[in-house]
């Protein structure tokens, strides 16, 4: 067999994984890189050779026949072994290469995380990053990501690992414009009332968090003025007289030091959340992946710092 047929074999039985693995050919083209049609094409060519149907096709969905669900677990374990074999070799290498697929947060990926993964890429040419920022918590495993950004506690998981990047405060503030109109709230009982810009996800209010003065947890009650579901539209409705708004203090500091905003309350009684680098639990760490970790450990908490 020529190394082009085995190519090909191994190429049908990637897209072929990745297809029942995302439910979709559209999907696992996009995983892949390819188009939905030359997906399709490769399986058609691996059911040919093979001789069986391997899914059920509808015009809404698609799922494993019995073949093709005991040729997935075998293709499974194969790819498994193929991966850590590669991945054993690229331990080794002094420089990282290849694609590394990372999902962040928005605004904390935008401006925490893409510098330091764009100065990698930089420095390594045979190294191609591709990040995806978004707010929900993304499936590395199912979603085929190399590495994932987490701030908020970690769920226990025997399938990730974790690296602690740093803490990342709080702080409340509010446009000189508002605090001109409405006064200068500094205590928590003084906030009550005001009008509050609330991060709000899936119809769950992020409540505001601070300690007391015997160390128990208790939230402020503000009046809604405005929810947003992106820390920028609430940076920037904070910024136009809009209300009262929590931020991160790496992010509200960007804007004290403009003079668009000013800072109401930080420190230790906010709730403060870790910030995490996780990955897909490994014999060994590419060293793309490795690489990208050290970066962001290096130069993270400097960001973090209140």
């Amino acid at each position: 067999m020529n190394t082009r047929n085995v190519h090909d074999r191994l190429n049908g039985i990637e897209a072929f994984v990745q297809a029942a693995e995302a439910g979709s050919f559209a999907l696992a083209a996009e995983r892949l890189r390819l188009t939905r049609s030359a997906v399709g094409k490769s399986i058609a060519r691996l059911e040919a050779r093979l001789g069986v149907r391997l899914f059920h096709r509808t015009t809404r969905q698609q799922s494993l026949t019995d073949d093709g669900q005991a040729y997935y677990d075998r293709c499974v374990r194969a790819l498994a072994e193929l991966q850590a074999a590669e991945a054993e070799l690229d331990s080794g290498r002094r420089e990282p290469q290849g694609r590394l697929r990372v999902t962040a947060p928005l605004v904390f990926g935008r401006h925490c995380v893409a510098p330091v993964l764009r100065e990698l890429a930089g420095r390594y040419p045979q190294l191609e990053v591709d990040i995806s920022f978004n707010d929900r918590v993304v499936d590395l495993i199912d979603e085929g990501y190399d590495l994932g950004i987490r701030v908020g506690d970690l769920p226990d998981s025997s399938s990730l690992a974790a690296r602690r990047l740093g803490l990342q405060t709080m702080g409340i503030g509010a446009s000189p414009a508002y605090i001109a109109a409405h006064g200068r709230p500094v205590t928590a009982q003084e906030m009550q009332g005001h009008a509050g810009i609330i991060y709000a996800r899936g119809g769950q209010d992020k409540a505001w968090t601070m300690q007391d003065e015997d160390g128990r947890a208790t939230q402020l009650r503000l009046r809604p003025s405005l929810r947003l579901d992106d820390l920028q539209a609430i940076a920037d409705a904070a910024i136009a007289g809009a209300g009262l708004a929590w931020l991160p203090c790496w992010m509200l500091a960007r804007y004290v030091g403009t003079g668009e905003l000013e800072v109401l309350m930080h420190g230790d009684r906010l709730a403060a959340h870790d910030v995490h680098a996780v990955w897909p639990q490994a014999r060994h760490l590419p060293s793309k992946t490795r690489a990208a970790i050290d970066a962001l450990a290096a130069r993270v908490p400097a960001m973090l710092a209140p």
